[in-house]
């Protein structure tokens, strides 16, 4: 298929329509007679709602409800999806999560109210005008401090703010391993908190149609179908009932998975009003209502022989989860997470111990990696910090400890089966590019110019797919139509041409001419979504299922129009022939004499999770005047075993890997530890990457197939997110060594890099 087919760096064919403004996302869609609702949010981190006035509001011109917890009494709380049982075997604390705040508030941008009125400015103006009688309480917001004794409480039944104490591995092994130990290094480890930002903000716009008494909502999730599954049940309404469309999305990184208040709200009151409603979330609004990511504080250490070999890891990690329990929230530190503490090393003994705790605080769920790139940060600084412990090279250390393509398959002492890779392989090839050997030299003209040069490198591996699976259907038309509708959800990735792109190929058909559907569940039957870079192995291997399908089903039919048998025939490029003649037919002029053109589905479950993982080295400059810390080279080589789009793969790992240098060094996500109030609710105090804060990204790849899926792909979406955190503070590091600096937790801001510097603390 030349440049289309698989393998190719084929250009998006949905761009243009993107780029040129032609994209239609959630707010783009208007109905007849809509009505628009804004939300009142609590203010406090933490109060009793002794009152709610809203006889003012309900009397405004166009206002046409204001609605409070007491006239929602019908509707279910939000589920948490995820039951983490604790280490004796008892079950987490699990308190309900209303869709308005019931009797009272526990983060700031609690939803308290809704106000539906003609148009979002008479809405806005109905909600200031809403009184609510607040008895301000005391409140937790800081992770390390949820646990003390005299911290506020948020739930009563969490004595202590404990929602979950889970616990994975031998405690016995690793103490007799620790006290064996030649070496002992430990750490204290910050994983910051993430305010997530995709460009497109929430939104839902909501219709209910008394005829068929159907419901239909259009929102941006990362899988229509698990959306409705979770509106059926907290609304109680049968999922024949409910209609999710899910346009184009702008950027999800996890948060959009999640079942949300507004959602909810806007469904219910479009069929108890009678009109459609819309809203749409103002960037303040996301800041104190979408999940946030990360925010961890880990005790780790790594016991090592005499020889530097790796004799056991420990982490004990307190996880912040948030006023209340998001639908994966739990599952992120613990099942997620914990099991990759090994990384890309042969480790004999792993303890880890998790303990969930509430604050006063937006809830906590997955963002790009979730849990794999915590645990990529504690085991990467960890051996780190063991190198320098040591006295011996970083890379030393690793290549010491790495598991080599020769022990493949390798299960990890957390059971994890590693199917494939070759991670020295991956190093040396990363180290070449990055220019390792020839760092000194570029330390010492930094130097010369008053500027401090540092280098720091990271190997992650991550654990993908390994859950689930997925279903398509593929149909081909007479009129040379062919359209895939795939439960899976691009939130921006390119999956309409990735997907093109391998039914082009198989087919033997024109890349123009393939439509793929996603998100609309009366037009997709069914699916899992977008999440855990699963779509590809899930949605991709489905697809090669149903292609094949389709050429079996073609040869029966082009054996009865040519009058050969079917073992005759044979198919390539689109044109099926009988074997060793010139007698032949296309695939569309077999589709165009079937009456219903040809129209397979097949789906594809899980085997096994895949295991992406390459190698990152970041190169800082530090100006020691202002501790302005520049990232001067970045070099990544990455194993995602086969490649369908080289370009679209670029695009992802580029992107991972600036969300990645976003959380080492710059994202700062600060609540006001005693009043709970987000203190960088905007972009004026929330900082973000730019173009100009990062260099060109020198990024390859190696390739060892994955055996668990027919494409032998391993995704990548999330992996330069996961590898990037560790190589950037380690590099920054290496910066500040001579000054006896050990650790810098993320992020390496000027204000903390230029406190560590003066020796001032925080």
């Amino acid at each position: 298929m030349g440049r289309f087919g698989v393998g190719q760096p084929a250009r998006r064919g949905e761009d243009r329509r993107l780029i040129t403004g032609a994209g239609r996302y959630s707010d783009d869609f208007d109905l007849p007679g809509q009505a628009h609702a804004v939300f009142l949010r609590s203010p406090h981190a933490h109060a009793a709602i002794k009152a709610i006035d809203t006889a003012q509001a309900a009397t405004l011109p166009g206002v046409l409800a204001v609605i409070t917890a007491a006239d929602v009494a019908e509707i279910g709380d939000l589920p948490c999806r995820a039951d983490i049982a604790n280490a004796d075997g008892t079950p987490m604390v699990k308190p309900p999560r209303p869709v308005l705040a019931r009797g009272r508030a526990r983060h700031v941008g609690e939803a308290v109210a809704m106000v539906i009125a003609e148009t979002r400015a008479i809405a806005r103006d109905g909600a200031e005008a809403i009184v609510v009688d607040y008895d301000p309480l005391p409140a937790v917001a800081d992770t390390a401090a949820a646990r003390a004794g005299d911290a506020a409480q948020v739930w009563e039944q969490a004595p202590g703010n404990v929602c979950l104490r889970w616990a994975m591995g031998d405690a016995e092994a690793a103490e007799r391993a620790f006290a064996e130990a030649a070496q002992v290094s430990e750490i204290e480890l910050v994983n910051n908190r993430i305010v997530v930002n995709p460009m497109e903000p929430r939104a839902a716009l909501a219709s209910h149609d008394a005829e068929t008494d159907r419901s239909t909502i259009y929102t941006a999730t990362q899988g229509a179908h698990r959306l409705r599954r979770d509106l059926s049940e907290v609304l109680g309404i049968p999922v024949e009932r409910l209609r999710v469309i899910t346009p184009e999305v702008g950027g999800s990184f996890g948060m959009k998975i999640f079942l949300y208040p507004e959602q909810v709200l806007a469904l219910w009151a479009a069929k108890r009003l009678g009109r459609p409603i819309k809203w749409l979330a103002e960037r303040g609004e996301s800041f104190v209502s979408d999940s946030q990511g990360r925010d961890h504080v880990t005790h780790a250490a790594l016991a090592l022989d005499a020889e530097g070999r790796i004799l056991a890891v420990k982490a004990d990690i307190v996880a912040n989860l948030g006023a209340y329990l998001s639908p994966f929230g739990p599952a992120i530190p613990t099942t997620l997470n914990a099991p990759m503490l090994p990384g890309a090393y042969r480790v004999p003994v792993v303890r880890a111990t998790v303990t969930g705790v509430f604050t006063n605080t937006v809830p906590v769920d997955a963002y790009r990696g979730a849990g794999r790139p915590e645990a990529a940060y504690v085991i990467e600084r960890l051996i780190d910090v063991a190198a320098r412990d040591l006295g011996l090279d970083p890379v030393t250390l690793r290549r010491r400890n790495f598991v080599t393509a020769a022990e493949m398959p390798h299960t990890t002492v957390t059971g994890m089966t590693y199917d494939n890779g070759d991670f020295p392989a991956a190093t040396e090839v990363a180290l070449e590019r990055a220019g390792w050997d020839d760092f000194p030299a570029r330390r010492a003209a930094a130097r010369a110019r008053g500027r401090w040069r540092g280098i720091g490198m990271s190997y992650y591996i991550e654990r993908c797919a390994g859950i689930g699976g997925e279903g398509v259907r593929v149909t081909v038309g007479g009129d040379g139509a062919v359209t895939a509708f795939v439960g899976t959800q691009t939130g921006g990735q390119g999956h309409a041409t990735a997907f093109a792109q391998l039914i082009g190929e198989r087919l033997g058909v024109d890349f123009e001419a393939i439509t793929v559907v996603q998100g609309d569940t009366d037009r997709v039957a069914d699916g899992d979504g977008t999440g855990g870079s699963r779509t590809l192995v899930m949605a991709g291997s489905a697809l090669v299922g149903a292609t094949d399908k389709i050429v079996a089903t073609a040869k029966v039919e082009a054996g009865r129009l040519l009058e050969a048998a079917v073992a005759d025939i044979e198919f390539a490029d689109g044109v099926l022939r009988i074997a060793g003649t010139d007698r032949s037919v296309t695939l569309i002029q077999v589709a165009a004499a079937l009456p219903d053109g040809l129209d397979e589905s097949a789906r594809h479950d899980a085997e096994a999770p895949t295991y992406p993982n390459g190698c990152h080295v970041c190169e800082v400059e530090i100006d020691p005047e202002t501790g302005v810390v520049s990232v001067i080279g970045y070099t990544v080589v990455d194993d995602f075993g086969a490649v369908v789009n080289p370009r679209l793969v670029a695009g992802q790992v580029h992107g991972g890997i600036v969300q990645g240098l976003g959380q080492a060094i710059f994202e700062r996500c600060v609540y006001d530890p005693e009043s709970g109030q987000l203190l960088t609710a905007s972009f004026m105090d929330y900082c973000l990457p730019r173009a100009d804060d990062l260099p060109s990204i020198d990024f390859s790849r190696v390739f060892t197939p994955c055996v668990s899926n027919p494409l032998d792909v391993k995704g990548c979406g999330e992996a330069g997110a996961i590898g990037a955190p560790p190589a950037a503070i380690n590099a920054i590091v290496d910066a500040l060594a001579h000054l006896g600096v050990r650790h810098v937790d993320m992020p390496a801001t000027p204000e903390a890099v230029w406190r560590l510097i003066r020796g001032v603390a925080a």
